[in-house]
């Protein structure tokens, strides 16, 4: 039974059983996407977000063998603090995880899986993973696709992250039969830019538009997930031609030191930042507040589908007790 391995914190809890709106967010961005207690503190900034635009936030982890749908204050001070020393865990590491009593934070495809045991239908992150430069070569490409293709789940972010091939990463997706939906724009936008010259399935202009496109798919048994981009503030984005210089030499670094799987990812993000001044981990910052915002307001365009005071777990997920 999964809810062996399942604590959902009472205020999470409470919030499904009422059929109010719940967002699940990543921890992954705490303990190995930027220094404590910046980490920690970007954290609870994302959780307060979430609440302003009318939901409950309930950040996903594994601590001590246990999956964690919820975290209090400390928990989530506890990972900024432990930073890259917990395990960063996607869907094959989860049983091992389990059984060993470890603690974990969770990328996108582990996160969507804790999310979805709980019985939550929305998930705002930064960028998604995807198909790496060069995977015709390394066959590097990031779990996340797979479990936007088998967990129901709308994943909302700022698209994928520009370190990635963006057009092969949509093929990916078109394959798989994910939808990408852009919010407002008709663009895949590039994670710190909001422009990548892709085009997106289909623009939809408000959250409940969104909300009813879920309901629809789920109902057919279309089973996966969707993916909602939502591009950088234009005041916060940075151009595509200075990112795709600090990207190139990001790169070139990896291949010359043969940085590569689960390294990777943080490598580049690290020596992108310092390329660019510290822009890079703001933007990263703002567009992950503007993600949260967005996908609260999903969910509560979600939950407005049902009727009042039925659990949101009995329509969704598994039952949240």
């Amino acid at each position: 039974m999964v809810n062996h391995y399942l604590d959902i914190a009472p205020e999470v809890k409470d919030a499904l059983n009422e059929g109010h709106p719940v967002v699940a967010l990543e921890s992954t961005i705490i303990s190995h996407g930027m220094p404590y207690p910046q980490n920690a503190e970007t954290a609870l900034r994302v959780e307060q977000q979430v609440r302003t635009a009318g939901a409950i936030p309930a950040t996903i982890a594994i601590l001590g063998g246990r999956l964690k749908a919820g975290l209090s204050p400390r928990e989530i001070d506890y990972l900024g603090g432990q930073g890259v020393k917990v395990a960063k865990v996607s869907r094959r590491d989860l049983p091992v995880l389990l059984t060993s009593g470890g603690d974990g934070a969770t990328t996108v495809a582990s996160t969507m899986i804790i999310a979805r045991l709980a019985g939550i239908p929305v998930f705002a992150t930064g960028g998604i993973g995807g198909v790496h430069r060069g995977a015709a070569q390394t066959m590097d490409i990031s779990a996340d696709l797979q479990e936007l293709a088998r967990t129901n789940m709308a994943v909302i972010c700022a698209g994928a992250k520009s370190i990635l091939d963006l057009e092969l990463t949509l093929e990916y997706l078109e394959t798989h039969g994910v939808p990408v939906l852009g919010y407002q724009t008709e663009e895949f936008p590039a994670f710190y830019s909001r422009d990548s010259g892709l085009p997106v399935d289909y623009r939809m202009d408000d959250p409940a538009a969104i909300a009813k496109v879920m309901n629809a798919k789920w109902e057919l048994g279309l089973d996966g997930g969707l993916l909602v981009a939502n591009p950088i503030p234009e005041a916060e984005a940075i151009p595509k031609a200075d990112m795709e210089d600090a990207i190139s030499r990001a790169l070139a670094e990896a291949d010359t030191k043969a940085i590569k799987g689960k390294a990777l990812t943080p490598f580049l993000l690290a020596k992108i930042e310092a390329l660019t001044g510290g822009r890079s981990l703001q933007a990263n910052i703002q567009l992950i507040l503007n993600n949260a915002a967005l996908a609260a307001a999903i969910a509560v365009a979600y939950a407005n589908l049902l009727p009042k005071g039925n659990p949101l777990s009995a329509r969704y997920g598994q039952e949240a007790g």
